[in-house]
């Protein structure tokens, strides 16, 4: 098996990682925000807790996916064509959640706020169950035939693996983001969020560690998946224990743990599958007959080497700028603010004679 390959599917294995583990607080601080406030100053703390730090999480996700484009084509088409219709589901989740994000300040109304909060939660739901789904669908497999294509029809894919992934990516974000919350804001969101963390996070992470050991069953597993497994439910258990000692640090590290260490053993579990066929083995995508050229693959590891370590440190300078919590105090009142076109015109206008 070509090294390079190996290589590639472990760094796509880190993206997916760091996607679901860093967007995993964002996507769940979005959902909370249709039930876990009282008020809209403190649907704003909850808002400037994500704030700085939403989009660039995103990039995790694009890095991602074109890292599965570049170096395993095969997986990156099959796997795209098959579930066309949850990943745009998907995309006009994260593009409704980006667009509410953004224009929910604009109008200083009740029902334009309600709109757009709406929009927010809602759209990190179904980004979040589609992009689980997806990805519980390509560890434990989907109906295709020897050329990758799909058999059957366009909902061929909706069954329980697809449900199971959906809501253990929503149930890790929902715990996820009690823990962050917990760091990162005060006062009623924080309380809130930690009470929510010691007594309803362990559930939430039931779908996620069923969806673990479905991987490690379905393709026999292997010493070092099973571990991980193993440290997972460590972790997530380390994670609970602290959140009941209000330890918010230490539960942080906790649940972020079992993500980590659970998406771990379902890439190992899978190893070297890419995309398992439900048709028959023998149309199996793998590293062996999935990957782009050793040309290819070296290029790409090159300039991975030389961008990933400038993108790691300016994304980890951005948490450390923002470190601080977020307290109500710090939210002022609603108020209109002129565009700073308007401002200069009005500033440049001459004054009335008299």
């Amino acid at each position: 098996m070509e090294p390079l390959a190996i290589t590639w599917f472990a760094i796509i294995a880190v993206l997916w990682i760091g996607f679901l583990v860093l967007e995993g607080f964002d996507l769940g601080v979005g959902m909370r925000m249709l039930f876990a406030t009282r008020d809209e100053r403190e649907r704003r703390v909850m808002l400037n807790t994500i704030g700085p730090v939403w989009d660039g999480n995103e990039v995790w996700l694009i890095t991602a996916g074109a890292g599965m484009f570049a170096a395993f084509p095969e997986w990156y088409a099959s796997l795209f064509s098959v579930l066309y219709v949850p990943l745009t589901v998907a995309l006009v989740g994260l593009i409704l959640r980006a667009v509410s994000i953004e224009w929910r300040g604009k109008v200083h109304t009740a029902r334009w706020r309600g709109w757009w909060t709406a929009g927010i939660g809602l759209g990190s739901l179904i980004a979040a169950f589609c992009i689980g789904a997806m990805l519980a669908l390509t560890s434990l497999g989907l109906p295709i035939d020897g050329n990758g294509d799909r058999v059957g029809g366009p909902f061929v894919w909706l069954g329980w693996p697809a449900v199971v992934g959906g809501l253990a990516v929503v149930g890790f974000s929902l715990a996820h983001s009690a823990t962050f919350l917990g760091l990162k804001a005060d006062g009623p969101v924080r309380e809130r969020a930690a009470l929510f963390a010691a007594r309803w996070a362990p559930l939430c992470l039931v779908p996620a560690a069923a969806w673990a050991l479905w991987v490690q069953l379905e393709h026999g597993g292997n010493a070092g998946s099973w571990m991980l497994v193993v440290l997972a439910v460590v972790a997530a258990g380390f994670g609970w224990v602290q959140a009941r000692r209000r330890r918010e640090g230490l539960a942080f590290i906790g649940y972020a743990a079992f993500g980590l260490l659970g998406v771990a053993s379902i890439f190992a579990g899978m190893f070297p599958r890419l995309l398992p066929s439900t048709v028959d083995a023998a149309f199996d995508l793998t590293l062996a007959n999935a990957a782009n050229s050793p040309y290819t693959l070296g290029v790409m590891t090159v300039i991975t080497a030389i961008s990933l370590p400038v993108i790691l440190g300016y994304q980890a300078w951005s948490y450390w700028v923002f470190r601080r919590r977020v307290t109500p105090g710090m939210i002022p009142e609603a108020h209109i603010v002129l565009p700073a076109i308007l401002r200069d015109r009005d500033a440049a206008a001459p004054a009335p004679h008299g």
